[in-house]
């Protein structure tokens, strides 16, 4: 039986590490041929390299790995912060241990014999995307080509995510995922807290990283425009905290909750459910009509599939509403306005112009940009709408929904493809949880939850344009293609156990998975 590795490198070969830092060292060096007399500047990302390169032995264990990558995403604002180093794109801390992921897995599938790319279960939808967004291209090049910085950062941002959904199932196993889910869970409730102190004094920690990272640079900070509905709703502050907008801190809460859920439920431990409770407050804080739809969606998920569980917890809603109006007051009043405004909530966004509200803006959207290229749409990410700093211009409205986005850029094909991801994982997730009912069936269930909210969510607002919830969807589906992956070897465990093998419910010594599975080839 052999292990599967929970660090890069494998003996006798190349160690991972290694080559990581050779390629770090060589990109530096690189740079600073091409960009003579900008050492000052390329300095930080040297040393930050350098002490990559010295924790490689720690850092390249996998579930270390990706676990960095979530604090990154957690706590270092995407489009905020980056290095002082001038390049064509943002040297982002995100990318960079994105990109130490990205290259170490790579470097181990060529490698190292024990890591194995694995299928994720959702090869046919992401297939079909990725053939939609390309043939969206391929029929709108002249589009494409006025739009290119932008569209080539987009598609980055994309191939990362597709990169993580296929890197996580290989390298890590139902065991490690733990790990995450306490880093999510954790992470959350700590941004919660700073959201909830931004909704209370309007102070923003996220926006004072320097202090305590003085080699990271301060680009632009959101919401500095004329957006006052971004700003305050019904004289509450909207707090944003480590996101790009107080929506979309509002749905990355509520696709944290349910790591909350599964590990309260799992564990027994309080502060799991503290955790929760954080960031359900944190959520009030951001006064986004979004979330509250989104954990809505969320509720009716965990009680379709863990409904006799729940009953247990209702009582606990009252003291948590006493609680909630205290850390956060007045938002509830607040929160019931913006859901029922004077004369209807269809009314007034009907009666706005295009672009700034969402009824007004669908039908002329649809009518100039959908009903011309039904099929593959108009070309992904060559729609920019909002504002994109100086040096992008805008060539669309504003639609608050991501649905329709999606629509008009990739077509019937992209559109069709996207809700079958949707479909299929929650689907099988959910079949997942029925068929666990102890504490491991939360784990799948929280996951549905948080991949059907996310879908929910789009209907409001322009998910895709917010990287970090974004980027926490597609880890939920790499984690599903995880658990995909284990029910399949448990599956084929029978089917391989020799003559004389352990049978189930046998503890096997090293053995850390659950009982009443016998361990198998590629077990921890």
């Amino acid at each position: 039986m052999s292990d599967v590795p929970t660090q890069a490198a494998s003996a006798g070969r190349l160690p991972v590490g290694l080559a990581v830092a050779v390629a770090g060292f060589a990109l530096v060096a690189g740079l600073t041929v091409a960009f003579p007399g900008h050492m000052t500047k390329i300095g930080p990302a040297l040393f930050v390299l350098a002490a990559l390169a010295a924790m490689q032995r720690w850092l390249l264990r996998w579930q270390n790995l990706v676990g960095l990558v979530v604090l990154m995403v957690l706590f270092i604002p995407m489009d905020r912060y980056s290095f002082p180093v001038t390049l064509p794109v943002q040297l982002e801390p995100y990318r960079i241990v994105v990109g130490l992921l990205i290259l170490a897995w790579l470097t181990s599938l060529a490698l190292d014999d024990r890591v194995k790319a694995r299928r994720t279960g959702f090869e046919g939808p992401l297939g079909l995307f990725v053939f939609a967004i390309v043939a969206s291209l391929a029929t709108n090049m002249g589009r494409a080509e006025s739009v290119m910085q932008t569209l080539l950062k987009t598609l980055m941002f994309w191939v990362t995510y597709l990169f993580v959904v296929y890197a996580l199932p290989s390298i890590l196993r139902r065991v490690d995922i733990d790990l995450i889910c306490k880093l999510l869970a954790g992470g959350g409730a700590l941004v919660a807290v700073a959201a909830i102190v931004e909704s209370r004094t309007n102070y923003n920690v996220f926006n004072h990283l320097t202090t305590f990272m003085p080699f990271l640079r301060l680009g632009q900070i959101p919401l500095t425009t004329t957006d006052l509905t971004a700003v305050s709703r019904g004289g509450r502050p909207r707090a944003y905290a480590s996101a790009q907008h107080p929506i979309a801190m509002g749905a990355a809460f509520v696709v944290l909750l349910p790591f909350a859920f599964y590990l309260a439920m799992s564990t027994g431990k309080r502060r799991w459910w503290l955790a929760a409770a954080l960031m359900l407050f944190g959520l009030f804080a951001t006064v986004s009509r979004t979330g509250f739809m989104m954990l809505a969606f969320l509720v009716l998920i965990f009680f379709w599939l863990r409904h006799k569980e729940l009953k247990r917890y209702w009582p606990a809603l009252i003291p948590l509403i006493g609680v909630l109006h205290f850390a956060v007051p007045g938002t509830f009043g607040t929160v019931f306005q913006s859901f029922f405004p004077k004369g209807g909530l269809v009314a007034q966004q009907a009666g706005t112009g295009v672009g700034h509200g969402r009824i007004a803006t669908l039908k002329p959207v649809l009518r100039q940009e959908f009903y011309p290229n039904p099929i593959f749409g108009e070309g992904f990410g060559t729609r920019i709408s909002g504002d994109n700093g100086p040096d992008i211009v805008s060539n669309a409205p504003i639609l608050d929904d991501e649905w329709a986005n999606v629509l008009v850029q990739t077509g019937i094909v992209g559109t069709f493809a996207l809700i079958w991801l949707l479909v299929r994982s929650v689907r099988m997730l959910a079949r997942m949880s029925r068929e666990e009912p102890g504490p491991r069936g939360w784990l799948p269930a929280g996951l549905a939850a948080a991949i059907g909210s996310y879908g929910i969510g789009m209907l409001t607002f322009d998910a895709f344009s917010f990287d970090q919830v974004t980027f926490l969807f597609f880890l939920c589906i790499g984690l599903a293609g995880v658990l995909y992956n284990a029910r399949l070897e448990e599956a084929e465990v029978p089917a391989l156990a020799p003559a004389g093998a352990p049978s189930a419910g046998t503890a096997v010594a090293g053995w850390s998975g659950p009982p009443g599975v016998v361990p198998g080839p590629n077990s921890p």
